[in-house]
């Protein structure tokens, strides 16, 4: 088998190599320097282990994709740099700045979704007949469905679930791999409704005796979690605590591009190490956490090493109601050679469902507009997100950012 890492030189990608044994593994970056610090990593981290792995660096994305079985995909558009932007143009208009979710994941998806679909053009020539397109790239919804539109092979998958899974695992005393999380909705913008443990939910039983720590968890407050009956993704909190959340950024709270670029330089630094051969603890707050497992676990599974049930982000097709069937919801779904065949699941409650919707169309819109380019298909994205959705700040956001990224090129 051969995985071909696209955005390789990321500080996420010990993360990833620390879970991956496969027969060749090649690692892709625009940025030499920071791909020969992390692959230098990388390659200690094999031989340490005793992996046969056959490892290649290249920044030549031809070379990256010839004859891949899976193609990963983990690039940040711009970098940091525009992350910072993605979180703070928006506070300028009385927007709540996020990199993923409302108008700043929105200026990620318009710089992301077109290089994305360049990657998987050339992934289609030349990666290996029936190759998977593995999209761990932000927004994962949106990027997914960009993909998937586009005709190509592809899934999302985002930690959000396997992150619920190695928290509850401990507090039901079991192995993290006999559970499932059962997780609907949007990417970055789910519930879990159930925790089946041996086919039976103690989700009930998790909230009766643990609920306090996963309101804590998720940053909001308990009575939320009893009164919907599930527990909502952390990225809710900017949804249902949407005014506090604003006024925390515009009081100046340090931006998380902020933090996440020092601990990038830090972890950089500790990668340059010849004596490091395991991924630093440090890495565990630059986020991602569980990514290798959800990823290698995945890949095992669509290459026809087991079937398992996995929480992905895939087509609709009457999976949720309320939905179109060519909307990308993020479901636990059992996966194999095949593909992945989402889990049955019960319509959303009424106050689940509106908010999906919403969002849903957003997403429509806004691979729309990355397509396009029109300024006009670009308000009518936002004016759909409930983030935004006012014309005064909508007009001014989409001037901004478009001004922003224009002096960024």
């Amino acid at each position: 088998m051969r995985i071909a890492v696209i955005g390789a030189g990321s500080t996420y990608t010990p993360e990833l190599v620390s879970g991956l044994d496969v027969d060749e593994l090649v690692l892709h970056d625009i940025d030499a320097p920071r791909l020969e610090v992390v692959g230098g990593l990388a390659a200690r981290m094999l031989e340490h282990r005793g992996s046969r792995s056959r490892l290649e660096l290249t920044g030549e994305l031809d070379r990256a994709l010839d004859g891949a079985d899976f193609v990963l995909l983990q690039i940040r558009v711009g970098g940091q740099a525009a992350r910072l932007r993605d979180e703070t143009i928006p506070l300028a208009c009385g927007c709540i700045g996020q990199e993923t979710t409302g108008a700043g994941g929105f200026a990620k998806a318009l710089r992301t979704v077109p290089v994305v679909l360049d990657i998987a053009a050339r992934t289609r020539q030349l990666a290996a007949d029936g190759a998977w397109i593995v999209d761990f790239t932000n927004p994962v919804g949106i990027v997914t469905r960009a993909l998937l539109d586009a005709g190509h092979r592809a899934i999302g998958l985002c930690n959000v679930a396997i992150s619920f899974e190695r928290a509850m695992a401990p507090m039901l005393g079991v192995a993290p791999e006999r559970i499932v999380v059962d997780q609907v909705g949007l990417n970055h913008l789910t519930w879990v409704r159930a925790v089946w443990l041996d086919d039976r939910d103690v989700l009930p039983e998790l909230m009766a005796e643990h609920g306090d720590a996963l309101a804590e968890q998720v940053g909001l407050p308990r009575q939320l979690l009893d009164e919907l009956g599930a527990v909502p993704s952390y990225y809710l909190h900017y949804f249902y605590a949407h005014d506090e959340v604003l006024e925390e950024q515009l009081g100046g709270a340090t931006p998380r591009a902020e933090t996440v670029a020092e601990i990038e330089r830090e972890l950089l630094q500790m990668y340059a190490d010849p004596a490091l051969v395991e991924k630093p603890a440090l890495l565990e707050q630059r986020g991602g956490a569980f990514y290798s497992e959800a990823a290698t676990r995945l890949v095992a599974s669509l290459s026809g090493e087991g079937e398992a049930v996995h929480e992905v982000d895939v087509r609709n097709n009457g999976t949720l109601a309320g939905l179109a069937d060519d909307d990308v919801v993020e479901v636990p779904a059992r996966v194999d050679a095949s593909g992945a065949r989402p889990l049955p699941q019960r319509p959303l409650a009424p106050e689940l469902l509106g908010l999906t919707q919403h969002v849903a169309a957003y997403e429509r819109l806004t691979v729309r507009a990355a397509l396009s380019g029109d300024p006009a298909d670009a308000r009518r994205a936002l004016l759909a997100h409930p983030l935004v959705g006012q014309w005064g700040p909508v007009e001014e956001l989409v001037e901004r950012l478009a001004v922003a990224e224009a002096a960024a090129r």
